[in-house]
């Protein structure tokens, strides 16, 4: 049965969905900007061979706001192991929870697993982008800097309660274009909406836990962090663009050799560039994504 619930981890409580049944546990983290139902498709189709536990992560959806660092989220983690009673749970992410899973991996060698759904920083430096010249990269990613400026400064935004069932409508068509399911995809939507009695509705993050998050991101290094990591990992990488990032196109081709390059560096790093798969893996192909990590985390138990 599932089951929502809150876990107090001290400055902060955490919502987090547990799918319940007594396979190996899982936990399994959103991305930036999200929140656990939007990976309920995938935790359904994980269910079968885990017991698999979605989070809130600070800021996001349900769950209080609270400063945002490394050390915090992953102390929320451990707290809602703790209080579920997780022994050395696998921990699979998405984007920015890809990004906790290895980091996630590397301070616990016991853990059962950690596996990265193209959880990779943004790209922030021209040695990031091997292979387009210097100057046009400087250029694109100064372009690219102004585009997350924007992002960013509409971060935690407020509209009136009258503008909601349009907005609502938009993401219904959003989920028909990518063939996502559309209760779990409005779902998602809702789920980082907070209602004041002003009749006014305020989007989840805010801007505060937006650049914070921002600034972690463009500063994290994942070199040393593969290198320290001796427990099973794996990283699923995309291979084509988002929408969005098609401006981009040259860039971000760039960046996907890098982040080849990078894991094919990391000794204990198995790696694997997914067919026909872009940053938003988690939608387009959940149930391959669901049997290729059932198989990782299976072979290393």
């Amino acid at each position: 049965m599932i089951h929502d619930s809150l876990v107090d981890v001290g400055d902060v409580q955490i919502a987090v969905r547990d799918f319940g049944g007594d396979a190996p546990p899982l936990l399994l983290l959103h991305g930036a900007g999200g929140n656990l139902a939007q990976m309920t498709t995938l935790a359904r189709a994980l269910r079968p061979h885990h017991r698999v536990v979605t989070i809130d992560l600070r800021g996001h959806g349900r769950s209080a706001d609270g400063p945002w660092t490394w050390d915090a989220a992953l102390g929320d983690l451990a707290a809602v192991c703790v209080q579920l009673e997780l022994e050395r749970p696998a921990v699979v992410g998405h984007s920015l929870g890809g990004m906790l899973a290895a980091l996630w991996g590397a301070r616990h060698p016991e853990s059962a697993g950690v596996v990265s759904l193209d959880g990779n920083p943004p790209p922030t430096r021209v040695e990031q982008l091997p292979g387009l010249d210097p100057a046009k990269a400087e250029a694109e990613l100064e372009r690219l800097t102004g585009v997350f400026d924007m992002m960013e400064a509409a971060a935690g935004q407020t509209v009136e309660a009258a503008e909601l069932a349009d907005l609502v409508e938009r993401q219904r068509m959003a989920a028909r274009d990518m063939g996502a399911n559309e209760k779990v995809w409005i779902e998602g939507f809702r789920r980082n909406l907070v209602h004041g009695r002003d009749g006014q509705t305020t989007f989840r993050p805010s801007f505060r836990t937006v650049t914070e998050l921002r600034t972690l991101m463009n500063e994290l290094d994942l070199t040393p962090v593969y290198a320290g990591t001796s427990c099973p990992a794996l990283l699923v990488l995309a291979t084509r663009d988002l929408p969005e990032q098609e401006p981009f196109a040259d860039l971000y081709a760039a960046h996907r050799r890098h982040l080849l390059a990078q894991a094919q560096a990391a000794p204990h790093l198995r790696h694997l560039q997914l067919a026909d798969a872009s940053h938003a893996m988690v939608v387009e192909q959940p149930t391959l994504l669901a049997s290729l990590i059932t198989d990782f985390l299976t072979e290393h138990r």
